[in-house]
């Protein structure tokens, strides 16, 4: 009984489970931009929910597969992880990474077929991070960053692909994830200034554009900016102690509230393409991932 708990336990660590709600708060903000909350019986539907679900599942196998590549680095790294201890074998782990990532896909696919091509080329994008793109300084940043988008047009894409004129949004993102995994970079040895302060002038850059966003309709500005206040101060506070005191500990508490905070940012933007009510409903995510971050790590 206990070697089994122990198994589905370091199953649940390669997932990641504080992270999990984000992919989520994605796919409800791509619903939010091409209006679904305001049609009637979209927001409870089974394709709905379908997607949200396909989205956590893609995230998981993403997550899963990047310990898979990792197990060499992590044994003398992260010997704390359940492949190098053990509790999880290399083989099983590749298993559940990649029947999360194709049951992800088929998900998809059941809710719309166009879903299902962006799910299938964000499985491709999470395979090239996981096995290749990871170790460059460029890339890597912009294939993860890349990963969150094409999340954030999954959402978009509940009633096929979204006209063009709102396919800027998976900017954002891009931008924004591209900035989380730059300061990730000193988790380990810490000493990462020059890519902190890169990645405080692209979070500025990502706030700043959904302020514009949110100008476009200056009645959505008591809607809005309460969440962008809230996605401002949860970033820039670890950001700036991390530079501060620039060690593997603070880079990490700055990493996982990059990672987390995501759902802010999503609620933002979701506000300011729908209503208040969606932003709600897309931050309550964010202590479901905190408290699920007293009990697993976040990277």
């Amino acid at each position: 009984m206990s070697d089994r708990y122990s198994f589905a336990k370091g199953c649940l660590i390669l997932m990641r489970p504080p992270n999990l709600p984000t992919a989520a708060a994605d796919i409800l903000t791509g619903g939010a931009i091409i209006g679904v909350f305001v049609q009637d019986g979209i927001l409870w539907s089974y394709n709905f929910l379908a997607l949200i679900l396909a989205s956590i599942l893609l995230y998981a196998g993403g997550v899963v597969l990047n310990d898979v590549f990792d197990a060499k680095i992590d044994a003398l790294e992260r010997p704390e992880r359940p492949i190098p201890q053990g509790v999880v074998s290399l083989r099983t782990a590749a298993i559940l990474g990649g029947a999360l990532l194709m049951i992800g896909v088929l998900l998809s696919f059941l809710c719309h077929k166009e879903a299902g091509i962006v799910a299938v080329v964000l499985a491709g994008f999470i395979l090239l991070y996981d096995a290749l793109a990871k170790n460059h300084s460029f890339f890597g940043p912009l294939v993860m960053g890349s990963c969150r988008g094409l999340n954030l047009l999954l959402g978009m894409s509940l009633l096929g692909f979204p006209e063009w004129s709102k396919w800027y949004f998976i900017m954002l993102p891009i931008i924004y994830i591209g900035a989380v995994t730059l300061i990730s970079r000193g988790e380990v040895h810490g000493n990462n200034k020059r890519n902190i302060v890169l990645s405080g002038l692209l979070y500025a850059l990502v706030a700043s554009s959904i302020f514009l966003i949110m100008l476009r309709d200056r009645s959505s500005f008591f809607t809005v900016i309460p969440f962008l206040i809230l996605f401002v101060v949860s970033i820039f506070r670890p950001l700036i102690k991390a530079y501060r005191v620039n060690t593997p500990e603070h880079i990490k508490k700055a990493v996982k509230m990059g990672v987390l905070s995501l759902v802010l940012m999503d609620a933002a933007l979701a506000s300011a393409n729908s209503t208040w009510w969606v932003g709600v409903m897309i931050v309550l995510l964010l202590p479901l991932s905190l408290l699920l971050s007293k009990r697993f790590s976040v990277t």
